[in-house]
């Protein structure tokens, strides 16, 4: 099982952008289906992105469609988000989540993970 590390998170203005990594240990990732989940104060955690093992499969919140991109470099075992036109509701705690899947499809709902990373603070000021 592969343990997983955020970072990339801050402090960024409405309309900015930031990029969050998430480095996997292990020799498993390339077989691992990911996810991007965000929790905001007082709300649930939701789900923000999904992507294959390949990388060839994406889905996204419609929240965030159009301006978050998932994507993944499995030669360096890492995951990414790249957050663009940054809203204050995108303010969260970002966590990314793995699960063995081969050719599965990921989850958009975070039961279907086994493995989360401790998150990524990201806040959006006015």
């Amino acid at each position: 099982q592969v343990q997983l590390v955020e970072s990339g998170g801050g402090l960024v203005q409405a309309g900015g952008s930031l990029r969050l990594s998430c480095v996997a240990s292990g020799q498993r990732f390339a077989s691992y289906g990911m996810g991007w989940f965000r929790q905001a104060p007082g709300k649930e955690r939701e789900f923000v992105a999904t992507i294959n093992w390949s990388g060839a499969k994406t889905s996204y919140s419609p929240s965030v469609q159009g301006r978050f991109s998932i994507f993944r470099d499995n030669d360096r075992n890492t995951l990414y988000l790249q957050l663009n036109n940054l809203d204050t509701s995108d303010t969260a705690i970002y966590y990314c989540a793995g699960r063995p899947l081969g050719f599965g499809e990921p989850s958009q709902f975070s039961a279907g993970y086994d493995t989360w990373g401790q998150g990524t603070q990201v806040t959006v000021s006015p």
